[in-house]
């Protein structure tokens, strides 16, 4: 008997969106590993430590106890008040259990919160650069990404004028990220109260911010967030944060967020559709997390600070790399502007950032990822949650890559 092969058609939607330009790279990145290439791989927005022994011991409990069946949609109640806390305490946000939900990781939270509120013609703000998920959870959504730019003129970060400026009758939402992804950028709080000053004179705007990297902020800053400086914003502000960057769990998923009860229910009965609730184990250990001790966190910093230091001076001693000195987060995005239109060692023609990366990784074993991934060409964006020995080694790589670089 002869059979037809099946012909799969994937949906429209489907042709609206990419694949993720970091997971690509590093998957490339582990591959050649795995081939045994000798492989540095800086494309991961991952933190290096492992999970602290306190959160894996109260997963463990959580098992041994049984809690291992389905929870509430929005999270167990334990977590949604330790995620109230923390907001009350940290972030001086008046809000209550009901006004915090949980979610596998931060990415779902914000699915949740967009396919739950937008339709076709709506139009969402993304400052660029941007994390490479923001524009295509927007077009999947069937809505409208519109790019505002911060550049490196406006230390990565968007100004009330362009704000302004691409503010319509259309726009839905505001995506802020401070500490910033991919490049480190904050907002302080005189920063924050004036985008929230314009917001005001646009009162159908509603505001996503991802403070996924509130703990990793360096030289003494203090953390602001819009809802904080703008309490009379709070109403149409979602506070999203996180386990995954500071706590170093990156794979139990869990994200959290406070925001309005009229979106929350539109969330759960958009997540009651999917996944239902987070694993359960985690969240349990999540509790620990936001309750537990947090001295770690003071060590972990000045980690992080050493490694951003050491990466920066490096970098800036390469000829033809430009790099700012990033707030937070754990990325440089320095410009390579003056490397392009190059030839390198090995030959390749270097015309772009992609072209800089992918050479880059044949040619010295370095995984970075390049700018345009993340909307803003003539830039990588080089992850320091590494050892300071790959870091130092991966330096010293791209510093030969560089030298090597001819005119065309």
């Amino acid at each position: 008997m002869s059979h037809t092969k099946t012909s799969i058609r994937l949906s429209v939607a489907m042709g609206r969106i990419q694949p993720s330009a970091t997971v690509g790279i590093s998957q490339m990145a582990r591959q050649l590993a795995a081939e045994g290439r000798d492989i540095i791989a800086l494309s991961a927005g991952e933190p290096d430590f492992d999970t602290p022994e306190p959160i894996k011991e109260a997963a463990r409990r959580a098992m041994d106890a049984g809690k291992t069946k389905y929870t509430n949609i929005a999270g167990i109640a334990e977590l949604r008040e330790a995620v109230a806390d923390k907001f009350r305490r940290e972030n001086g946000l008046d809000v209550a259990a009901e006004d915090c939900f949980v979610a596998s990781g931060g990415k779902q939270i914000i699915f949740n919160a967009l396919m739950a509120t937008l339709d076709p013609g709506d139009e969402v703000v993304v400052p660029v650069p941007y994390w490479v998920s923001y524009p295509d959870i927007v077009r999947l959504a069937g809505a409208t990404p519109v790019f505002a730019s911060a550049g490196a003129d406006t230390g990565f970060k968007i100004t009330p004028e362009k704000l302004r400026a691409v503010l319509s009758e259309r726009t839905r939402w505001l995506i802020l990220n401070s500490p910033s992804n991919p490049t480190g950028a904050a907002y302080g709080a005189d920063e924050l109260a004036a985008l929230g000053a314009v917001l005001r004179d646009f009162p159908g705007v509603l505001v996503l911010s991802d403070d996924i990297y509130e703990h990793l902020l360096y030289d003494g800053g203090t953390f602001a967030t819009l809802a904080q400086v703008c309490p009379d914003l709070a109403d149409r502000v979602v506070t999203l944060n996180g386990v995954s960057k500071a706590y170093s769990m990156t794979g139990w998923r869990i994200g959290y967020c406070a925001a309005p009860r009229e979106l929350l229910a539109g969330m759960a009965k958009l997540q009651g559709q999917s996944t239902t609730n987070a694993c359960s184990i985690s969240q349990w250990a999540a509790v620990e997390a936001l309750t537990g001790s947090q001295d770690f966190l003071t060590e972990w910093r000045s980690i992080f600070q050493n490694r951003r230091d050491m990466v920066v001076d490096g970098l800036n001693r390469i000829k033809g790399i430009e790099c700012l000195v990033p707030d937070g987060a754990f990325y440089v995005f320095p410009g390579i502007s003056d490397l392009l239109g190059t030839v390198s060692a090995g030959g390749a023609a270097i015309e772009t950032d992609e072209d800089f990366v992918m050479a880059l990784l044949a040619e010295q074993g370095v995984a970075l990822v390049h700018g345009k991934a993340f909307g803003l060409s003539g830039h990588f964006r080089l992850s320091y949650a590494a050892s300071e020995k790959d870091l130092s080694g991966a330096l010293e790589r791209i510093g030969v890559f560089c030298a090597g670089l001819k005119a065309a």
